[in-house]
């Protein structure tokens, strides 16, 4: 870390504090799923998932199949929810690595059916059902559909028992996905909640027994206990980022665990007048000093932050000036005038007393945190601590 020009410093025991909190909330028995999709919002997918084991977390979840091969192939044994559509194509990749596929449909579960009967395995799937957030699912108010479109059953009841029944196909979860759990007003999630529950008690008295009954993320997890059900899905509060300014830290206490950081590779004493980066966007005032960092959009420093972010130096806050470059952006030092080359400047974290949380970033670029945590580019290195817990990305 001492000589690299740009990185994420990623807190493993701030990622298992926030699970230890976040399983507090919820009863004895009720299993805790880490989301570690988009190579774990960022944060590097192995090492993450390597600590949320360790911390007591009994499943994880990726968006794709390739993300969960991955993790097979560095070693995790745990069980593994694909989230995502995966082509009945690739049905027997799942089946190689000991995956779980979602369903919400007859006709791909059918295809992955006719895949599992031919190497002599079962496949566990969970189906996903659409209670409101206009995504992937089976609606259980309307029936079945076939990824055609074409109706396969008026009663959605019909299409999971046929799904339950299907060779090589072990239904062995069920779950829904809220659409404004982070909200203030919980009427549209307890709608949601309601509506799934009433399609869970359909199945149970159809003869539907499914082992896992999931709905809660993050935001539910910790104002929603009645959703907790037999497991509960957490992501971003898992890496100390509150889902929402309604669930905060009134409600229960969590720790940021990325901080993204650069160095200063040149000073400039520069003149009143003089223009700075591409299209003299930012024309100095008085005379002062600009550092240059080795940070720029192709890492994650959103081009938008051009003449409106800052950073840390020397525990201070410092303008952004001029556009972000794709390798380089520009900082007015002048206010710091012990700055050296090699210095460290925080894009976001904590350096000395102040802070730029990911919160304040993502309200500059008008966006949400996990974009920005997300956008944290593959190039960008990854150092653990404590150190040596985990691999460098």
């Amino acid at each position: 870390m001492d000589t690299a020009l740009i990185w994420a410093e990623i807190d493993l025991d701030a990622i298992s504090s926030n699970i230890r909190a976040l399983r507090s909330m919820t009863a004895e028995g009720t299993r805790f799923m880490a989301v570690v999709k988009a190579d774990a919002y960022g944060h590097g997918a192995l090492s993450v998932a390597r600590q949320a084991l360790a911390a007591g977390a009994d499943w994880l979840a990726v968006a794709r199949l390739e993300e969960g091969i991955a993790l097979r192939q560095a070693g995790i044994q745990a069980p593994i929810l694909v989230f995502g559509y995966t082509p009945p194509a690739l049905a027997a990749d799942l089946l190689a690595h000991d995956l779980t596929a979602t369903v919400y449909d007859f006709d791909t579960a059918r295809a992955y059916s006719q895949v599992a009967v031919t190497t002599d395995r079962n496949l566990r799937v969970h189906l996903k059902v659409d209670t409101g957030m206009g995504r992937l699912g089976l609606r259980p108010e309307l029936g079945g559909f076939s990824a055609t479109g074409k109706a396969v059953s008026g009663n959605p009841v019909f299409v999971v028992d046929a799904i339950a029944h299907l060779p090589g196909i072990e239904l062995e979860g069920v779950y829904t996905h809220f659409a404004a759990a982070d909200h203030p007003d919980q009427g549209f999630v307890s709608a949601q909640l309601e509506r799934f529950t009433d399609f869970l008690d359909h199945l149970y008295y159809a003869g539907i027994e499914v082992p896992l009954r999931h709905a809660a993320n993050s935001a539910a997890t910790i104002t929603l206990p009645d959703s907790h059900l037999d497991m509960v899905r957490c992501g971003v509060a898992m890496y100390g980022l509150y889902p929402s300014a309604a669930v905060g830290p009134e409600r229960i206490p969590l720790t940021p665990a990325m901080a993204f950081k650069c160095r200063i590779v040149q000073l400039k004493r520069v003149e009143a007048g003089f223009a700075v980066s591409y299209g003299m966007t930012h024309v100095t005032e008085a005379s002062t000093v600009i550092a240059t960092v080795a940070a720029g959009y192709a890492d994650g420093l959103s081009r938008r932050l051009s003449n409106a972010g800052e950073m840390l130096v020397r525990g201070r806050r410092v303008p952004i000036v001029g556009r972000v470059c794709m390798d380089l952006t520009m900082l007015d030092t002048g206010a710091v005038p012990e700055a050296e080359v090699g210095d460290e400047a925080v894009i976001f974290g904590r350096q000395g007393e102040e802070t730029i949380s990911v919160d304040e970033v993502a309200a500059r670029l008008g966006t949400i945190h996990y974009e920005v945590v997300t956008g944290v580019a593959a190039r960008v290195p990854r150092f653990y601590r404590p150190d040596g817990a985990g691999a460098e990305a």
